[in-house]
């Protein structure tokens, strides 16, 4: 069908010329087909171009050369033209274009063949050409190759320096992000970071004794500034004053931000543990923070049969003070985990079976791409599910009656990801086994959760990076192509930018807590098991997990 048309189109033209140039009118001359590297995709948009592309145009009539150098334009994206060869064959009526240099890699670029060119007998071009293209990847090393250890360790420790060197230095808590408000803090991304300095100090990075002083400085905001609803926080903070900065519509508790925060400070409380006095003060005021959450309340005082995400004290609807139930399968089951560890305001086991695997419903079963995945949404969803819970809650061997193991459930989340990448059924440039990942990040056009059923074209490094435990092979491909081959791009004083598009190109000057965070814990996790072992160590997680009826060499 799309050759019949075509052959309509220029049997059309090719009429339209005939006619014109029979009945005395004004001679006209028509651009036939063009092709960039002797392809016409018929999209008006190139991606994966070479550096030095050839251009080829051909015509109705013979066209003037001189007519074509100033009616033709090839520009960078930031409209400086480039120098192009011409060269005229067939009469003069097809012309060959070069750029005099090769182009940019990995780099937009725009083409032009305007109205204004002429025949050689002063016919006018009628259908004028406007095309876009986008450059290919260059493939060289573009920093030196390490040992993989040594790179795993590059990566977290860049990275690292997003929450120590970045953080607020008021209260020492993780900002939001560094494209933003730089006063707006982040309760979750703030657990993460706390996550992060136990790594930090393990691997020297950081002494024991700064980190020690900057969790206190965090532990002591936390207490005495900022504002909390039955001892949960919001998930905006202004740093300087504690006050909540509202999330959207939630002017109030953050259930699941604040237990991204437990997560984190647990950790610390177990990795903490000598006699130093500051290490000692540390834990007191770890236990206050954790021992004030009254989980219990957040199911609307027990009156409902699962935890509410949101608390909104301004509203008056219920729907609105209470809003968004947390409901498995996403990246909340930390959320229920520690409500059922909490010493002094625990949830009962019913509300883990109603509200989170809402009685056998968050079951899934599906195979995609021939790997079953056991919970969950079709194809999983973005891969954020499987990194914020688990920075603590070890995987391996996790079950319940929900699960017969959670690290399955989690590895096959990250391959069904994987696969969808490497299969590419939206034939996304640039997608391959070497640069895949789906989840939640930043955008040409703002913020999505990305995943196979929500494909836009951006990759985030955060995806395949805090997968490593589940997809060691896989992300470490990933790693070396997001370093290696586009690091020019994306690597910086923070590690890698938040996300990229190759089919643009665009890459995201932009990094974020909450995915910054999970590169350095996953990392290390699937390393040492460092935090797993820490946060699988307190006492309370062990009791709560077991009485919701997890099971685990770990518990």
């Amino acid at each position: 069908m799309k050759k019949y048309l075509l052959g309509l189109a220029v049997a059309s033209i090719l009429f339209a010329c005939k006619k014109n140039s029979g009945n005395g009118n004004q001679p006209t001359t028509f651009l036939l087909t063009y092709t960039v590297n002797g392809v016409n995709n018929g999209t008006g948009n190139y991606t994966g171009v070479s550096t030095n592309p050839v251009f080829v145009f051909s015509f109705t009539s013979p066209v003037q050369q001189a007519s074509l150098a100033s009616h033709f334009s090839l520009a960078d994206n930031l409209s400086n033209p480039v120098t192009v060869n011409i060269t005229m064959q067939r009469n003069d009526s097809m012309a060959v274009v070069t750029p005099s240099k090769a182009l940019s890699s990995f780099s937009k670029y725009s083409l032009a063949v305007t109205s204004g060119l002429t025949s050689t007998t002063n016919a006018s071009l009628l259908n004028p050409l406007s095309i876009t293209l986008s450059t290919a990847i260059d493939s060289s090393n573009k920093f030196p190759a390490i040992a993989d250890t040594a790179l795993l360790t590059l990566i977290q420790q860049q990275t690292f320096k997003y929450f120590w060197d970045f953080g607020h230095p008021n209260c020492g808590m993780a900002r939001e992000r560094d494209n933003g408000d730089n006063d707006v803090v982040t309760t979750g991304g703030s657990g993460f970071g706390i996550m992060a300095m136990i790594v930090a100090a393990n691997r020297g990075f950081i002494s024991r004794q700064d980190a020690v002083l900057r969790l206190n400085t965090i532990a002591h905001f936390l207490t005495t500034k900022c504002q909390r609803w039955h001892g949960a926080y919001s998930h905006w903070i202004n740093g300087s004053t504690g006050a909540t900065v509202p999330f959207g519509n939630n002017n109030g508790a953050d259930i699941v931000e604040t237990s991204y925060l437990m997560e984190g400070l647990l950790t610390a409380r177990q990795y903490f543990n000598t006699a130093d006095a500051n290490e000692i003060a540390l834990r007191d005021s770890i236990n206050s923070i954790w021992n004030a959450v009254e989980w219990n309340w957040f199911t609307q005082n027990g009156a409902a049969s699962n935890i509410f995400w949101q608390y909104n004290p301004s509203y008056t609807l219920p729907g609105d003070i209470w809003s968004i139930p947390v409901s498995g399968w996403n990246e909340a089951l930390i959320t229920y985990a520690l409500a059922a560890s909490s010493p002094t305001y625990p949830i009962r086991k019913g509300v883990y079976d109603s509200g989170w695997a809402k009685t056998g419903a968050i079951r899934n079963g599906t195979a995609y791409y021939g790997i079953t995945l056991p919970l969950g949404q079709a194809y999983g969803g973005p891969l954020f599910f499987a990194h914020y819970s688990f920075m603590g809650i070890n995987p391996t061997a996790l079950s319940d009656a929900w699960c017969s193991n959670y690290f399955t459930q989690n590895a096959a989340h990250a391959q069904i990801n994987y696969t969808y990448c490497v299969t590419n059924p939206l034939h996304q440039f640039g997608y391959s086994n070497m640069c895949w990942g789906l989840t939640a990040s930043d955008i040409p056009s703002g913020y999505t959760a990305s995943s196979p059923t929500n494909d836009v074209g951006v990759i985030a490094p955060t995806a395949a990076i805090s997968s490593l435990p589940y997809t060691p092979t896989q992300s470490m491909n990933a790693i070396r192509f997001f370093y290696y081959t586009i690091g020019d791009k994306i690597w910086g004083n923070y590690g890698f930018a938040d996300a990229f598009d190759l089919n643009t190109p665009w890459f995201a000057s932009s990094h974020l807590a909450i995915d910054e965070g999970p590169i350095i814990c996953m990392i290390e996790n699937y390393r040492s098991g460092l935090l797993w072992n820490l946060f699988m160590s307190c006492p309370e997680v062990k009791t709560g997990m077991k009485n919701i009826g997890f099971a685990s060499p770990n518990l």
